[in-house]
């Protein structure tokens, strides 16, 4: 089938989301898009899965014009989609998801759990995505869940797939995996629309690549073309691709972990006895799949959650049962792995947020009450270090981008000494822009002296960043790395396999 859009306009009052959007995904062809955070791909898709109405311009379909209601009319269309968070039952059988609303039934009117089985089993070596029809999903791992997510789809016979950001949860051989499965998928004619910000998968799976910018395409491009060029159709000007950073120097221990355990709500083990240190003049980098113990392990180091054995210094200051006013005041700064939700205040000013932790401060207050005119120089001076996009200081923080509320988050906790830094996924959702600017920072905060601790789901950022790499597995640091081993043994790794010399 050949989807074709033309002149597809939405907005959301003034904001022009999708700005008279051409594009043709010719059948069997593997399309990319790229943009910016907020460029408007997301838009433009849930337009297309009749998720959203566009305000002008038409949909064709084989040169027809076609009118998507709803998800349901894009599915008998013939139009599927995988969305990054997948939308399964956790509690069902891989065979109960995917006749979900389709049931087979038996001459008697009962469910018919033979024919569901062999659905699975037929559309999983049609399409080489191996799954276990009676496996219950919650048991399965995060690539396999995504396997189910694509045969739902395909089981609808699906002519046009769509998936967004496809491999944000996924180790690099699952991304390998994944890429030769749709490169099949697409040679069987089925096209496939990748959305991705990742610009070296998108040159690998691509027949051709189309860039948004700003609500508009800016170009439609061969999948041969430089990254960097990709990077300046993006952004609008040229990125560094590649951290520029010096060997690190580092001058001893400021943050030690020893034998640190956590449970959870329902007591569960989280994180299993982690230990590890990171030195002044170093970032160390934890990689892992997102979900395996990184973001509690963040918690109890800020004192968001008590570990229930071990211990955590700071400059040999035991932290474990202090407040977390107590952990900040040790020197420690932290960049969340949610910052609209941990990070920042929406509804506060731009000048308020830069404030957060720093309000007790002599600088700002005196018997508790607050001097506007410190808080406002304090925010004229963030604005400009930190390069912070907005009209004004007085500005609610929620009207940025995500890219602008992460560097407030950046310039509040950088604007104090640090022994230090704690940096949850510091460039989840940002733009090329954005990431090279994050990077550069952080790397500064290295070179004056801090400890970094990098945790992200970003092997490139791993690599990028990293002075040294630990790597966690179901709750546990199953090996370390140099910033110089191959991503195929990283990967092994994050996948829970120990190589041979990291076993104990």
């Amino acid at each position: 089938m050949r989807l074709e859009l033309r002149g597809l306009t939405k907005r959301f009052g003034t904001l022009v989301a999708n700005d008279r959007i051409d594009l043709v995904v010719e059948p069997g062809e593997v399309h990319c898009l790229l943009g910016e955070n907020g460029a408007g791909k997301s838009t433009l898709m849930n337009i297309l899965y009749g998720l959203l109405q566009p305000d002008e311009g038409q949909i064709l379909l084989d040169g027809k014009p076609w009118t998507c209601a709803s998800p349901r009319a894009a599915i008998a269309a013939g139009i599927g989609m995988v969305h990054q968070h997948f939308m399964l039952v956790p509690v069902f059988t891989v065979a109960e998801n995917l006749i979900l609303g389709r049931e087979p039934r038996t001459r008697f009117g009962l469910l018919d759990h033979a024919a569901a089985r062999r659905r699975v089993l037929e559309l999983s070596q049609r399409h080489g995505l191996p799954v276990d029809p009676d496996a219950t999903v919650a048991d399965l791992s995060v690539g396999e869940q995504q396997r189910v997510e694509i045969l739902k789809a395909l089981a609808h016979e699906v002519e046009v797939l769509i998936l967004d950001e496809p491999t944000a949860v996924l180790t690099p051989q699952e991304t390998d995996e994944l890429i030769e499965v749709l490169r099949a998928i697409a040679a069987s004619g089925t096209s496939i629309i990748f959305i991705s910000h990742k610009l070296g998968e998108v040159t690998r799976i691509a027949d051709r690549i189309t860039v948004i910018r700003r609500g508009a395409v800016v170009a439609t491009v061969d999948p041969a073309t430089p990254e960097g060029e990709l990077a300046e159709l993006m952004v609008g000007r040229s990125v560094e691709l590649v951290v520029a950073k010096s060997p690190a120097r580092p001058s001893g221990p400021v943050l030690a972990v020893d034998g640190v355990t956590v449970v959870d709500a329902a007591g569960s083990v989280v994180v299993d006895d982690v230990s590890f240190q990171v030195e002044a003049g170093e970032i160390v980098g934890i990689a892992g799949v997102v979900g395996n113990g990184q973001s509690e392990l963040i918690t109890a180091l800020l004192g968001l959650r008590t570990p229930v054995r071990g211990s955590i210094t700071v400059r040999g200051a035991e932290l474990v049962g202090r407040s977390p006013r107590e952990h900040l005041d040790a020197g420690i700064g932290y960049v969340p792995e949610d910052r609209s939700h941990d990070g920042v205040i929406g509804s506060f000013s731009v000048a308020e947020n830069l404030i957060l932790d720093l309000v007790d401060g002599a600088e700002f207050s005196r018997h508790g009450v607050l001097s506007p005119n410190a808080v406002r120089r304090n925010a004229s001076r963030r604005i400009e270090e930190f390069d912070i996009r907005t009209g004004s200081a007085a500005d609610p923080v929620g009207a940025l981008s995500g890219g602008n509320q992460q560097k407030v988050v950046l310039a509040r906790e950088m604007s104090r000494p640090l022994e230090l830094l704690v940096a949850g996924q510091p460039t989840r959702g940002l733009d090329v822009g954005s990431i090279e600017f994050v990077h550069e920072r952080i790397v500064r905060e290295r070179d004056r002296g801090a400890a970094v601790l990098i945790v992200s789901a970003e092997l490139d950022e791993i690599y990028a960043l990293s002075d040294r790499i630990l790597v966690m597995y179901g709750g546990r640091i199953v090996g370390s790395a140099g910033p110089d081993t191959p991503r195929d043994r990283l990967g092994l790794m994050m996948a829970g396999v120990r190589p041979p010399q990291e076993a104990r």
